[in-house]
């Protein structure tokens, strides 16, 4: 089994549902374990051309018997089952699922690169990452997230409170 650190995210429809009950699609496959998730933090959208709504984001760590390849197909499939159309970059979506890590797992191919490779410049990603896994090591660069995360600016995150 490998232990995977993923981000989830979502800005449109029913955000916190489709994140929740997207853990729970994921927890069912088979050779898929949820381990921990982090708490949900409402985000501003970073890095758009226009206007959107602020999204949710959260981590979760899994143990997979999954390759890392396999689990991104996974992942892709789930994005789908809650309404996900096309990967363009910086766009609104039902839900968005990135494998940030795989164990100490350093990979370039055409599909996947791991870990992500904005992970770090992140914070969306980096906040609760530390929450979950604040000694987790960054491969490429050999630091604990929680350094990681005091890198980044954090002004635009702050914890998602149930309404």
């Amino acid at each position: 089994m490998a232990e995977c650190a993923i981000a989830l995210g979502s800005n449109q429809g029913n955000s916190l549902d489709i994140l929740e009950k997207s853990l729970t699609a994921l927890d069912q496959i088979p050779g898929v374990t949820l381990n921990t998730v982090s708490s949900w933090y409402q985000t501003k959208p970073v890095g758009t051309l226009e206007p959107q709504s602020d999204y949710l984001n959260g981590c979760a760590l899994l143990s997979v018997e999954q390759t890392p390849e396999e689990l991104l197909v996974i992942l892709q499939a789930i994005e789908i089952q809650f309404g996900r159309v096309g990967k363009g970059t910086l766009q609104p979506r039902t839900l968005d699922l990135d494998l940030l890590l795989y164990g100490d797992l350093v990979l370039d191919t055409p599909n996947l690169t791991i870990p992500h490779p904005r992970m770090i410049e992140r914070a969306f990603v980096l906040v609760p990452l530390a929450e979950i896994a604040p000694d987790l090591i960054e491969p490429v660069s050999g630091t604990k997230i929680a350094k990681l995360l005091r890198n980044v600016d954090t002004s635009g995150i702050q914890a998602y409170i149930r309404a």
